[in-house]
Order: structure tokens, then C-alpha cells, then sequence
């Protein structure tokens, strides 16, 4: 088999019911010369049973990085998927985000060096995620702006103009004019551009700011900028209960601010 082109690391944690919806979504690409790394941060035995029968399923080559669980520790499984990937650009989405069908495809024309990519996600609600099966993402269901705004206006799915998709070049660089930051769920990068700063700081042991804020921060101070792909490389956010957000991060984080280093010790090496 070729090299792959493009490296999409799933960070994951046990929901194998939104992974099928997500892998239903990765069959349907427009751009298939790409591997799949599942970043597993400690799923139980059963849920690594499960994944390896998905797998058989599947039409495009999975590794799937495991490590055991003791806690939050995504930043640390994150770099193991990066040191284990065959291609020199990598994308990162969450498990309970489903892509667009021109999602890959999107991140890899727009690739830059030197450059994060950096789109956004619908918010769905609890019934239209609990509504969703493989055979309904394939059908393209999420992708038809009428039924997404139907239930943006009468359900309770949010940020609803975030999941239509724009080809016109004039709309996308005008919906695109405003600075963004990084989202951790949906972003690109050449392989090296990430080592240059040392991957994921590894003293995250929480929810937000290290897979995504401290990222920018430290891209930024190594000289590298971000790209906003806003109605673009879109995505479909299932809905699970909101994570706590914990304050340790944010005193991490302003730690960071202040020594003001791109290379973390606490990183990939």
C-alpha cells in the first residue's frame, strides 16, 4: 500500500456508538488516500474488542494507540498517535465528531507550511444525535442545511450556521475574515510544524486549553500563524453532557504564558 497522504488522529475514550457514526462519516470522503489513528485514552477491554471488529468493517487502514486508563491523559495519547503516523500532514478530530464529506479533502488543498488549519462544528441536539445511525450519516442527512436548520430553529441544536458547507470562493474568504482560534476537535498541521514546538504539553490532565489554546499559544511564539476554514472543514458535534473544566488548567496555562517557551519539555521527547 502507498503512503498515506494524510495522518486523521481520532482522539477517543469509549463512545464506540458515536465512533460508528464518525467512521460512517470518514467512509463517505471525497479524499481517501488517509490512515486513521484512534488515540484511545484507556477504553475498556470490551470497547478494544469492539473496535478491532469495526475495523474488519472499514475500508481505509485504522491503528488504533491504546493506553491505559488512569485518568485524563489525551495530550500524552495524542503525541503517541503523532510519533506512530505515516504521513507528514495530520489532521485531529474528536470521536463524537462526524466530518463533512469534503471534510479531508478541504484540510489537505488548504495545507500550508508554517500554518494551522482551523474549522468549526455544528452543535447537535441530544434527539437529532439519538436519531443518527451509520446508514443516516452515509445517506448524507447532516449535510442538507434545510434539516439542520429546521432543527436549529425548532429543536436544540446550536451554532447551526457553523455546519453549512460553502463553495463559492467569495463567501468563504468573506465568512472568513475574522481571526479564530484553534478548536482541538478540528484542526490541520504539517507533522513537523508540531514538533517544531514538541507536540501536546502532557501536563494537561484535564478537558480544554491544553489541546487546543496552549497549542496556538505555542505555534504563534515558534513564528506559525492560523488559518480559519470556517464553512469549510465542517463538522457535527454529537451531543453528551458538558466535561468540567477545571481550574488547574487555566493556572498551567498562565504558567506557560509567562515562560513564554514554544518547546515544551513536557512534550513528545
Amino acid at each position: 500500500m502507498n503512503q498515506p497522504e494524510i495522518s486523521l488522529i481520532l482522539s477517543f475514550y469509549n463512545r464506540i456508538d458515536f465512533l460508528k457514526l464518525v467512521f460512517a462519516g470518514l467512509q463517505r470522503q471525497t479524499f481517501n488516500n488517509f490512515e486513521v489513528l484512534i488515540a484511545d485514552d484507556g477504553s475498556s477491554e470490551e470497547i478494544v474488542n469492539d473496535i478491532e471488529k469495526l475495523s474488519c468493517e472499514i475500508n481505509f487502514p485504522i491503528a488504533h494507540i491504546w493506553q491505559e486508563d488512569k485518568g485524563f491523559r489525551k495530550n500524552k495519547i495524542l503525541n503517541q498517535a503523532i510519533i506512530n503516523s505515516n504521513s507528514p500532514y495530520l489532521i485531529f478530530i474528536d470521536g463524537d465528531c462526524i466530518p463533512h464529506r469534503d471534510f479531508i479533502a478541504e484540510h489537505f488543498s488548504s495545507r500550508q507550511l508554517n500554518t494551522c488549519l482551523t474549522g468549526r462544528r455544528v452543535n447537535l441536539s441530544q434527539k437529532l444525535s439519538e436519531s443518527l445511525s451509520s446508514q443516516k450519516v452515509k445517506e448524507g442527512i447532516l449535510e442538507n442545511h434545510f434539516f439542520l436548520l429546521k432543527d436549529g430553529l425548532l429543536g436544540k441544536s446550536t451554532d447551526v450556521e457553523k455546519g453549512f458547507f460553502i463553495r463559492n470562493k467569495f463567501l468563504r474568504k468573506y465568512f472568513n475574515k475574522k481571526k479564530r482560534g484553534l478548536l482541538g476537535c478540528n484542526f490541520s498541521i504539517h507533522k513537523n510544524d508540531l514538533l517544531v514546538i514538541n507536540g501536546f504539553d502532557e501536563r494537561y490532565t484535564a478537558p480544554s486549553i491544553g489541546e487546543d489554546t496552549d497549542i496556538q499559544f505555542r505555534l504563534e511564539l515558534a513564528g506559525g500563524s492560523i488559518r480559519s476554514l470556517n464553512n469549510i472543514a465542517v463538522q457535527y458535534h454529537l451531543y453528551h453532557k458538558p466535561q468540567p473544566r477545571p481550574i488547574e488548567n487555566l493556572k498551567l496555562f498562565e504558567t506557560v504564558k509567562t515562560e513564554k517557551q514554544a518547546f515544551t519539555k513536557f512534550g513528545i521527547k
